[in-house]
C-alpha cells in the first residue's frame, strides 16, 4: 500500500517507517521535525523516505491525495507535555486529527490508522478493562484521544475504515529516544546514578509495550481486511504485561548490575493507574505477534545506554525529554507560543 505516515521522526515513527517498508509497503512520512536534536546515535538509522515537512495543523488536501491509507502517530506525545498547554494540546492532538481525517476521507484515502492511547482509561484502578470499559482519561493529553476516537469514528462507512490502535506505555530503543517513560527512564536512573528512582510511590499499575510491537500492531491492522477493523478500538499489548511501577523497577534492577531502588523524597500516589485486557486484538489479528517482555526490553535499553556512554548530564538534560526539550526550543526563541517553528530547530 501507499502509506501516508505522519510523525514519522518521531520515537515510534522512527522504528515504524523501516517495518514498514520491510513489509513492503510505500511510505511518504509527514512531521514538523521538532525533535531533529534529540536523535540518538546508537538507535540506528533514519530511514530517508519521502516526506512533507509540516505542522499538523497545517495539512491541505493536496498532502493527503494518492494514498491507500494513513497512519496518523504525529501529536503532543505524553501526559506532562500535553498538560503544558491544553488548548494546544486540543488544538493538535483532537482538531487537527479529526481535520486530517476529513481530508484523508475526501482524498478518496480508505483506511485511517489512528495512535490512541491507553491513558484514555485513566483512573480505571486495579479492575481489568478492555476496549467497551468506560473511558476516564485524568489528562488533556488522555482527552485529546478520547475526542479524536469519537469524531473520527463518526465519519467510518464503507469507503472509509478509521481504525484506533491504544498502545500501553512505550518502551525501547529508537533513533529519536525518550527518557521521558518508564522503563527507558528506570533504566537510565540505574546505569548512571546506580539508583532506581521511583517518582510515585510505585503502587499505579501501568501496562507496557515495545515500541517495536507498537509498529507490528499498525501493520496487523493495515494488512487486516477493511470489514474487521473499521471502527474498531485495539489494546496494544498483552494481558500479562500489566506491571505496577514498583514491579517494573524490580526487573530493571535485575538487569543493571549495582543499583538500589528508591521512592523520590516528593514521591506520591499517582492516579494514572490502569490494568488492561489484550485479548481482543490477539483473536481479531492473529498476525500480530509481540516479540519483547520487558526484561528482554531492560537489556535492550541497558546496551544501547552502556555503548553509547549516556550520562547523568544528557539523562537529566532537555535532549531526550519531550515536555524539557519542547520548553528549551520556547526559550532559545526558536517557537513561537502556538509551538509553531520560527526557523529550523537544528543545532
Amino acid at each position: 500500500m501507499k502509506v501516508l505516515l505522519s510523525g514519522h521522526l518521531g520515537y515510534i515513527g522512527t522504528v515504524m517507517t523501516p517495518m514498514l517498508l520491510k513489509a513492503g509497503h510505500q511510505v511518504t512520512g509527514i512531521d514538523s521535525d521538532l525533535y531533529q536534536r534529540c536523535t540518538f546515535a546508537e538507535g540506528g538509522q533514519i530511514a530517508d523516505i519521502p516526506a512533507i515537512r509540516k505542522d499538523m495543523r497545517d495539512l491541505k488536501p493536496g498532502d493527503v491525495e494518492g494514498f491507500d491509507a494513513v497512519i496518523h502517530l504525529a501529536a503532543l506525545s505524553n501526559d506532562p507535555l500535553s498538560d503544558l498547554n491544553p488548548d494546544l494540546t486540543y488544538a493538535i492532538n483532537h482538531r487537527a486529527s479529526v481535520r486530517f481525517a476529513e481530508l484523508a476521507k475526501a482524498a478518496g484515502v480508505r483506511r485511517f490508522l489512528f495512535a490512541s492511547s491507553c491513558s484514555n482509561y485513566g483512573k480505571a484502578g486495579d479492575n481489568m478493562i478492555d476496549e467497551t470499559g468506560e473511558l476516564n482519561p485524568v489528562t488533556a493529553y488522555g482527552q485529546s484521544k478520547v475526542w479524536s476516537e469519537r469524531d473520527i469514528g463518526a465519519m467510518a462507512d464503507e469507503d472509509f475504515a478509521p481504525t484506533f490502535l491504544r498502545p500501553a506505555t512505550a518502551y525501547g530503543v529508537s533513533p529519536r529516544l525518550r527518557f521521558d517513560i518508564v522503563l527507558n527512564n528506570l533504566v537510565a536512573w540505574g546505569m548512571t546514578k546506580g539508583v532506581i528512582l521511583l517518582k510515585s510511590d510505585g503502587s499505579p499499575l501501568r501496562p507496557i509495550v515495545h515500541i517495536e510491537d507498537i509498529s507490528r500492531a499498525f501493520i496487523a491492522a493495515l494488512e487486516a481486511p477493511a470489514d474487521i477493523v473499521r471502527g474498531q478500538a485495539f489494546n496494544v499489548g498483552r494481558t500479562a504485561h500489566n506491571y505496577r511501577i514498583r514491579d517494573i523497577a524490580e526487573i530493571v534492577g535485575q538487569v543493571v548490575p549495582n543499583c538500589t531502588i528508591e521512592l523520590a523524597s516528593d514521591a506520591a500516589p499517582d492516579t494514572r493507574s490502569y490494568r488492561v485486557n489484550f485479548d481482543k486484538i490477539a483473536k481479531t489479528l492473529p498476525t500480530f505477534k509481540p516479540q519483547w517482555d520487558a526484561f528482554k526490553g531492560a537489556e535492550q535499553l541497558y546496551a544501547a545506554y552502556k555503548k553509547s556512554g549516556v550520562t547523568l548530564e544528557e539523562f537529566e538534560g532537555a535532549r531526550y525529554s519531550r515536555i524539557a526539550h519542547i520548553r528549551k526550543l520556547l526559550a532559545d526563541d526558536l517557537l513561537d507560543g502556538d509551538l509553531r517553528a520560527r526557523e529550523s530547530v537544528a543545532a
